[in-house]
């Protein structure tokens, strides 16, 4: 990733011990690191917390990053940390208006990676309209982090059309998925086990925030509920559903669109895309009378070109998950036993 805004001379070229004190070196950081580059009315104030006044139901969601490698292609964890956080608060069926963001730095990360990863944060934060308005910077020794975690903690306004939840799901509902799913875990793996496929394969991080509110806005009550599939992959999130709404779910292995390469690769490395994380695509369950103008929508906006059906909400097998696979055959698809991927988001 190119930097768009030079770094500023600092007097030290990696994070020390001494940045997390509280003292010079941590106002020197913020300073002019973090106030610089994120700055708004809001975070200027310098306060240990953020007052804001809002209108209406508000939505309030929490997450931690702690991917490994911190860089890796299409994406780093600071834009990971704020596109994520901004997706969650859709999935609410809320538009994304303030973060906070927390820094736990190990020592010894070099000042250009950490400037790096602000930039991101920054160009992220932008594009979203969204203000960080508050957050914490804390230092750890040498060994006892990866580089950098970031913990962020977001606020939105629920649409009041928004009518989101697990109680709202019926039999008959289809299950939409907004573009091809898997690019961001094998993305990491390929960088973390210096993996060469043929194709390059990018981390599909995005905020998805904008196409996931535009369905609730046009077709408000007829879009039950909303998630993004990112630790434990489409499959969990399926379970969730099925689990949560008492009824099962019907999907078909030829529907579910994974991009050549990642199946390729997820092939190779033992992997099934299913159960693989993703940090730009989201699962709508809607009413079937909306689906084909749902899919209709979602593939006009560059983000979800590869939106497709995957699956159908079923008032047989409640609480599981059935497979159709390509040859005929059918299978449960479990929620992931264990860990497939660690340390992706």
């Amino acid at each position: 990733m190119q930097l768009q805004c030079p770094m500023p001379r600092f007097d030290f070229d990696v994070i020390t011990l001494g940045h997390g004190s509280g003292g010079i070196l941590t106002h020197r950081l913020l300073e002019s690191g973090v106030f610089a580059r994120l700055g708004n009315p809001m975070l200027d104030e310098r306060h240990d917390g953020a007052v804001f006044r809002e209108e209406g139901t508000l939505a309030f969601c929490a997450d931690s990053f702690v991917v490994s490698p911190i860089f890796f292609p299409g994406g780093d964890i600071g834009d990971l940390a704020v596109n994520g956080t901004l997706n969650d608060l859709a999935m609410c069926g809320a538009r994304p208006k303030y973060m906070s963001l927390s820094f736990i730095i190990e020592e010894g990360l070099g000042m250009q990676d950490f400037w790096q990863v602000l930039e991101s944060i920054r160009c992220a934060a932008e594009a979203a309209g969204v203000w960080i308005v508050t957050g914490d910077t804390k230092v750890v020794e040498k060994g006892k982090g990866d580089g950098i975690f970031i913990n962020t903690n977001g606020i939105g306004v629920v649409l009041p059309a928004a009518r989101i939840g697990l109680r709202h799901v019926r039999p008959g509902d289809r299950i939409v998925v907004s573009g091809s799913i898997a690019s961001h875990g094998v993305a990491i793996m390929s960088v973390r086990q210096g993996l060469g496929f043929e194709s390059d394969i990018l981390s599909d991080t995005a905020d998805v925030s904008g196409p996931a509110l535009q369905l609730v806005e046009t077709f408000e009550d007829r879009v039950r509920f909303l998630r993004d599939p990112t630790r434990g992959g489409v499959a969990t999130v399926l379970n969730e559903i099925a689990r949560g709404a008492s009824l099962g779910i019907d999907i078909s292995q030829s529907d579910i669109p994974v991009e050549e390469a990642v199946a390729s690769a997820c092939e190779i490395l033992g992997l099934d895309p299913l159960y693989v994380a993703n940090e730009g695509v989201f699962l709508a369950v809607v009413d079937p009378s909306v689906e084909q103008e749902v899919l209709g929508l979602l593939r006009s906006h560059p983000l979800c070109s590869e939106a497709r059906t995957i699956g159908t909400v079923t008032g047989e097998h409640p609480g599981l998950v059935l497979l159709k696979s390509g040859i005929g055959g059918s299978r449960v698809v479990s929620m992931l036993p264990g860990e497939q991927l660690p340390r992706i988001c």
